[in-house]
């Protein structure tokens, strides 16, 4: 691996508008008053590529991005917190409005991406294939960069967010990786959901656990825990992405598993101590 390695992130990043309640909305007509609202930066994999790039990683993002000004406004964002956008043509940037209240989250998709071109798809999928790692994220271009890899592939990892274990979206991606990465939403057995991964070819899996930590499985069967690092919340939203992005810069610094679980740890606390996806933003 070069000292410097070159990092692509594949996937979703999108200009979100930010909305903190006393409680989450309950079905039925009323009104609430926003304790507060903010516009910022979202996208599990703009998340990753900011906190890749904060920790000094040649990171590069492949994204959908409109000529809009959301896309305007994204793009002139993360270029000033240094990651290099490699931005796909879409119809429309990515939008969300987010209600958030008590650690809880409603996301309302506003806008969505467009299906990205044959050559747009042969680009990005190119880049992964010559760079020293990958991040491959839950997307329709990410699925049509995996479908479109030309051989021998670079090690890709998985973010598989709150997979159950069965869902047939997160199959191509999970036999794809080196590595997965998810959280214990869609199971009441990490350690069970972790195994039957590895079954079908990754060599570790990782499961963040909320405040409780996070543990990791090897493929020879080593376990792994480690704790969460205390932090002052602020906001939650991308500390799973943080957490994967520091692992994995420690990783490319071929620090063991243990000592780059504790990296992890201590990157998501960055996260969580900002309103934005990375101090940078700001």
């Amino acid at each position: 691996m070069p000292s410097s390695p070159r990092v692509v992130v594949c996937g979703p990043a999108s200009w979100n508008h930010l909305i903190a309640l006393d409680h989450l909305p309950e079905p039925v007509p009323h009104m609430q008053f926003a304790r507060r609202s903010w516009h910022t930066i979202g996208g599990t994999s703009a998340g990753k590529a900011l906190h890749l790039a904060g920790l000094g990683v040649d990171v590069r993002l492949w994204a959908p991005v409109g000529d809009d000004e959301d896309g305007v406004r994204l793009r002139e964002r993360l270029a000033q917190a240094g990651v290099v956008v490699e931005a796909t043509a879409s119809e429309q940037t990515e939008r969300h409005v987010n209600l958030m209240a008590d650690g809880g989250r409603v996301s309302l998709y506003v806008s969505t991406p467009s299906t990205p071109s044959a050559d747009a798809v042969a680009a990005a999928a190119s880049a992964v294939a010559a760079a020293d790692l990958a991040v491959v994220d839950l997307s329709e271009l990410g699925r049509l960069v995996l479908e479109n890899m030309p051989a021998p592939r670079t090690p890709l990892w998985m973010d598989l967010h709150d997979y159950d274990g069965a869902s047939a979206f997160h199959e191509p991606f999970l036999r794809a990786a080196e590595g997965v990465f998810m959280n214990d939403d869609g199971t009441e057995d990490p350690w069970g959901l972790m195994a039957s991964c590895l079954d079908r070819g990754p060599r570790l899996a990782v499961c963040t656990l909320g405040a409780k930590g996070a543990i990791a499985l090897e493929a020879d069967g080593t376990r792994h825990e480690v704790a969460a690092t205390p932090a002052t919340v602020v906001d939650t939203n991308g500390a799973g992405d943080a957490f994967m992005a520091g692992f994995l810069a420690a990783r490319l610094r071929t620090e063991a598993v243990d000592v780059a679980l504790r990296a992890a740890a201590e990157q998501a606390r960055v996260a969580i101590e900002t309103e934005h996806l990375h101090p940078a933003l700001a």
